[in-house]
């Protein structure tokens, strides 16, 4: 009898065990497009990738593309298997087969993470320019789009002529809360302290701008705009969902990387990856979040 117990129970545990591991997600298919950029891709790309997947929600792949100069008819990507596309990427055209496959990617529902320098790509490439919503540098101007910016409580629409993409002095700033009310930013503070960080501003685009997260003050004495910037934001193309953040200017090693080490972004990232593969976040609001006066600092790339 008590054999017959010992056995009943392991079956039993072995069962439990099983249910456990098939009722876990499955995690979230994701791709980040690299290989060329004026930022230091070396270290952005394993940055995100560690960020994703100690989390345990993300797969990640990588494509590195040919290096400046190289064919890049070579750069044939197959979108199909990924749920999420992080484009870490600032360089010479993709082959028109790549380019075709991201955008029936994205209209067909794919999800997109626009991260930092990614909105300084493919300034001629209009369908691009519509899923980043605004872009900077690379001869962008008010042929571009408008300027766009937070004032008076909303967002403001200036088609006045002008550089396309700049910002001053890399510093700590405070993001402000535009939406609380967002799978990506409920229970979030409404305002949070960011590392040092550089801190784009007068950036032009379609102003295609889903909705607006947050926004920072890019301040005269750091050489900024004097205004209101928007800087993480979602964009609607086709039936695509897009998160774009202009946080995270990459640093000389994956040790010494303030503005990704930062809990915000990572945070940020890891919230606005899952919303935009699924639609939705299942992440707690982690204790480590900064403050409106305290940054914090997640050195290893998880919580």
């Amino acid at each position: 009898m008590k054999q017959l117990k010992y056995y009943l129970l392991t079956l039993l545990c072995f069962l439990f065990t099983v249910s456990c591991h098939s009722s876990s997600p499955t995690p979230i298919k994701t791709l980040i497009i690299t290989g060329q950029n004026n930022h230091n891709w070396q270290v952005s790309h394993i940055a995100i990738k560690q960020t994703l997947e100690s989390s345990k929600i993300f797969d990640v792949d990588i494509a590195v593309s040919p290096a400046q100069g190289e064919d890049m008819n070579t750069f044939k990507i197959d979108f199909s298997p990924y749920q999420l596309v992080v484009v870490d990427y600032v360089g010479e055209d993709w082959p028109q087969d790549t380019r075709d496959g991201f955008l029936k990617y994205v209209k067909n529902g794919g999800g997109v993470v626009i991260y930092h320098a990614a909105n300084n790509a493919f300034p001629d490439w209009k369908e691009y320019n519509e899923i980043i919503a605004l872009g900077g540098w690379n001869d962008r101007n008010e042929k571009s789009g408008p300027w766009v910016y937070w004032k008076d409580g909303g967002l403001m629409k200036d088609d006045s002529a002008g550089i396309g993409g700049s910002h001053g002095k890399q510093h700590e700033y405070v993001l402000q809360s535009r939406n609380q009310q967002h799978p990506i930013t409920m229970g979030l503070p409404t305002e949070w302290k960011h590392t040092i960080d550089e801190l784009y501003d007068r950036m032009r685009g379609p102003g295609n701008i889903k909705d607006i997260l947050y926004t920072a003050t890019s301040t005269l004495d750091t050489n900024g705009s004097g205004r209101e910037e928007p800087l993480i934001f979602t964009v609607a193309y086709g039936k695509g969902r897009i998160f774009h953040t202009m946080l995270g200017h990459t640093g000389e090693s994956i040790e010494n990387n303030p503005s990704m080490q930062c809990a915000g972004f990572q945070t940020l990232l890891l919230r606005g990856s899952e919303w935009a593969a699924t639609g939705k976040v299942t992440q707690p609001v982690p204790d480590d979040f900064p403050t409106k006066t305290r940054t914090s600092y997640r050195k290893d790339y998880r919580e």
